[in-house]
């Protein structure tokens, strides 16, 4: 059998829940997975979500804030949408429930022979988080570790239409470049995402709507899907480690 790494990046926890519906897909055909977290960026100026928080906000509007109740419900303009106070809380709250989670490192690279990547769309893009991950793996592409190797993708987005399937398909560059194996979600296999309803998922891989405020929670079918594409990198792991 095969070894599959999920390895993913939350702020607000639909990724986490998604991880672990793809890391429950592979275990669930017999292959051993390890389930790991990127960190999130080590000074409190670089982490994205702090900019959410109360305190912070009423900082930058010179101690006066912005005519809200701290929920981001007033006058700010797409404030109102996202809530960006309760924002903060969910996040605060996602991060203690991954604390379990080891941190992710090169050597997980190593041991996976396929691999599935989770992330929430930044601006239709992976997070600086992921990126710089990427970033400082530069090793194990020089000496070619990676390469043969089977992936997927999947992503979170705010709604329908803020980038989630962008998201997926700007990351197969750079995986690309460490010599990976791209795995998609067939239509034929995943007949969830051919639907009207707004929930995630595409031919590029499993994606789930967490809403502007981020307070939706991963719809069952976004999860079946999610743990499809970790059973489909592991079938195709398990076949590449003899041509590898």
């Amino acid at each position: 059998m095969a070894n599959v790494l999920v390895i993913y990046f939350s702020a607000y926890g639909h990724i986490h829940r998604m991880a672990e519906a793809a890391a429950k897909g592979a275990a669930d055909e017999g292959h051993a997975v390890r389930l790991a977290r990127i960190p999130e960026f080590r000074s409190p100026d670089n982490v994205t979500a702090l900019l959410d928080h109360p305190g912070r906000r009423k900082e930058r509007a010179g101690g006066g804030g912005h005519g809200n109740d701290g929920h981001g419900d007033g006058n700010g303009g797409l404030a109102g949408a996202f809530r960006i106070g309760a924002r903060w809380e969910k996040y605060e709250k996602s991060q203690r429930e991954q604390r379990g989670v080891p941190e992710a490192t090169a050597d997980d690279l190593r041991w996976a022979d396929g691999i599935v990547w989770g992330y929430p769309t930044y601006y239709g893009s992976m997070p600086a988080q992921v990126k710089s991950f990427l970033d400082l793996s530069g090793s194990l592409c020089s000496g070619g570790e990676l390469e043969g190797k089977p992936t997927g993708v999947m992503t979170s987005a705010g709604s329908i239409h803020t980038g989630h399937e962008a998201a997926i398909l700007t990351a197969i560059v750079p995986l690309l470049h460490f010599g990976m194996v791209f795995v998609g979600l067939p239509y034929t296999q995943n007949p969830e995402y051919l639907t009207a309803d707004a929930i995630g998922g595409s031919p590029y891989g499993p994606s789930t709507l967490a809403g502007p405020d981020s307070s939706r929670t991963p719809d069952e079918r976004e999860l079946t899907m999610a743990g499809r594409l970790g059973a489909r990198v592991a079938r195709f792991a398990e076949a590449a480690k003899g041509i590898r």
